[in-house]
């Protein structure tokens, strides 16, 4: 299997899913999560975030806030939304806001929470194309399907003129890579599903082939996130 493929297909996506369903209900009852690539690295994800609530720390609550404040009263959509601490946020706050994944755990998470979320692939139609006045793309979700400026032009089209997007990343020291991903539990393994990760040096070149201008880059404690601002169509 190629890994650098970048493929999106509808078995990669339900294989991703179904991985998606296993560490968010694990984490739910208090079990541990990790991440092993194709080639036997480990690295332990960042549940107790990711899910938000009392566990969060203080730097994760910073920066999650930091994202929050870069969104208006126009709708927003929270592409790979999880549990959907940003869209329950938003929508506590009076702000209008969609969550998409395509986890049914993770959509039910959300809904439980107080935000509106649909399942959904996130490269099929979705709602009110092209009128979306900022997208979310946090945890990491520019790697979606191992293809980043994929990912980032499924945004674009999703947006409407003007609009932004908020992209987490890796810390600026990463450099690109792409991967076959599996997240696992000490009960489980999910399926293997493609993934990249984008650091700092990266995004530029990134965001510009797929139709974006990085405005703005902010660290915060190990947290990366940076502010794309959609061309204008040539």
């Amino acid at each position: 299997m190629d890994v650098f493929a970048g493929d999106t297909s509808a078995a990669c996506g339900a294989a991703a899913a179904s991985s998606a369903d296993l560490i968010y209900r694990s984490a739910a009852a208090g079990g541990s999560c990790w991440a092993r690539n194709h080639r036997g690295d480990r690295r332990e994800l960042p549940m107790a975030r990711w899910m938000g609530g009392p566990e969060t720390t203080p730097q994760d609550r910073l920066a999650d806030e930091h994202v929050l404040r870069h969104c208006s009263s126009r709708p927003t959509l929270d592409m790979g939304c999880g549990p959907g601490r940003f869209t329950a946020s938003l929508q506590q706050r009076g702000l209008p806001a969609l969550g998409v994944d395509s986890s049914p755990a993770a959509v039910e998470m959300t809904r439980r929470r107080g935000g509106t979320a649909i399942h959904h692939d996130l490269f099929a139609p979705l709602p009110a194309e092209g009128s979306w006045e900022q997208i979310l793309l946090t945890d990491g979700n520019i790697g979606i399907g191992g293809n980043p400026v994929r990912t980032l032009r499924r945004a674009a089209d999703l947006l409407a003129r003007g609009g932004i997007a908020i992209v987490e990343i890796e810390s600026p020291a990463t450099v690109l890579s792409y991967e076959l991903l599996r997240w696992e539990t000490e009960q489980h393994l999910g399926n293997w599903f493609p993934w990249s990760r984008v650091g700092a040096s990266a995004l530029g070149d990134i965001a510009h082939t797929a139709g974006f201008l990085v405005t703005q880059v902010v660290k915060i404690d190990d947290r990366v996130i940076a502010v794309l601002t959609a061309l204008e169509p040539r």
